[in-house]
């Protein structure tokens, strides 16, 4: 038998595994076409003092669940999920653990814009219009999502402010398979990210074939991670390239949009622009002097065209990195909810990943 999260009044159990009384509920939104699945009840209770100590226990002792809600038959290949779990922040509102095709991310931008509605609507926060703060402990740090809402209770577009993000690397020269050597920026927004001009790789991020984006980037990716060690002055456990975002290469400030897209874990393709990846950008591009504090830029989505907006609001510091804090803005919106169960007699209840 699951436990359930300490949302739903769970009890702790000694083993985890799927069975006929499994009911797992969630509520389901997306962000700019990117899903996000709430895991609202019925998952194991997970131990840890910690955030990042409650995100190793799910992969260690739990991640059968995780493959159960994100792969199919319930899910997809780039599925995605939220787990609301306890805080261990004294200013968080609520706490949340990503989840994917692959395990368990450390930053989703999307994800905390769709859970700054829902923590307003489901009144986990006191509405205080017109924008209610809501603060979300995330396994990378507490990001304040900011909600706008009316008098009658409507709740509409979300801005949130980043962790501290930072630069890692400037123009690194890697060699990867098929392209030779290829430069990649390396940069942090919650989670670490290879940027590259897809123009250099011979790919357009609006025009190329989603194969083509996502073979190029996984190469980069898997080049990235070969040839450079990272590092994060908080944890150990965030030192990790979470994907490859390929951009239009348009990183000089402007009133035009610029066009990405992210390729993140198990070669999973974003929907949408990617907070995170977005905060990555600013990051660089304040970085490298091509936009000031408080500049505005719109981010395009290459796989669907949706927007988000991000701007460099404030300078910090992330151990002896120069770091800013960004500010994203999008709109995320409900499709549903469900109740996932298992039949006894189901070979395929794990769930299993499809290309």
């Amino acid at each position: 038998m699951a436990a359930q999260t300490s949302y739903s009044g769970s009890v702790e159990i000694s083993k985890f595994f799927l069975d006929t009384s499994t009911v797992i509920r969630t509520t389901e939104m997306h962000t700019g076409g990117e899903p996000l699945r709430i895991v609202e009840s019925g998952y194991p209770l997970l131990k840890g003092k910690t955030i990042l100590e409650k995100r190793k226990y799910a992969r260690d002792y739990c991640d059968n669940f995780r493959t159960f809600l994100m792969h199919e038959p319930r899910g997809h290949y780039d599925q995605y999920g939220a787990i609301l779990v306890e805080s261990d922040h004294p200013e968080a509102d609520m706490a949340v653990l990503f989840i994917h095709n692959e395990g368990y991310s450390t930053m989703c931008g999307h994800a905390v814009i769709a859970l700054g509605r829902y923590a307003v609507d489901r009144r986990l926060v006191k509405p205080s219009p017109p924008e209610t703060t809501v603060n979300i402990q995330c396994p990378c740090g507490l990001v304040k999502a900011f909600v706008t809402c009316t008098e009658d209770g409507r709740t509409g577009c979300v801005r949130f402010h980043s962790v501290p993000a930072f630069v890692f690397a400037n123009d690194v020269e890697v060699n990867v398979e098929g392209y030779g050597n290829v430069r990649a920026d390396i940069s942090y927004g919650g989670a670490f990210y290879a940027i590259v001009n897809a123009e250099c790789m011979g790919l357009d991020v609006k025009t190329s074939k989603i194969k083509d984006i996502i073979n190029a980037a996984d190469l980069v990716s898997a080049a990235v991670r070969k040839q450079v060690i990272l590092y994060h002055p908080d944890n150990s456990d965030l030192a990790f390239l979470y994907g490859t975002i390929l951009t239009d290469g348009k990183d000089h400030f402007s009133n035009d949009s610029t066009t990405n897209i992210c390729i993140f874990a198990k070669s999973q393709v974003d929907r949408c622009p990617t907070g995170s990846g977005v905060t990555a950008r600013i990051a660089l591009q304040f970085q490298k002097g091509y936009i000031k504090l408080g500049q505005s830029r719109i981010f395009s989505a290459g796989a669907t065209g949706t927007t988000f907006t991000g701007k460099a609001v404030a300078m910090s510091k992330c151990g002896n990195f120069d770091a800013v804090v960004v500010e994203v803005s999008g709109e995320a919106n409900y499709t549903g909810s469900c109740d996932f169960m298992v039949e006894e007699n189901d070979s395929l209840k794990n769930g299993f990943l499809l290309r």
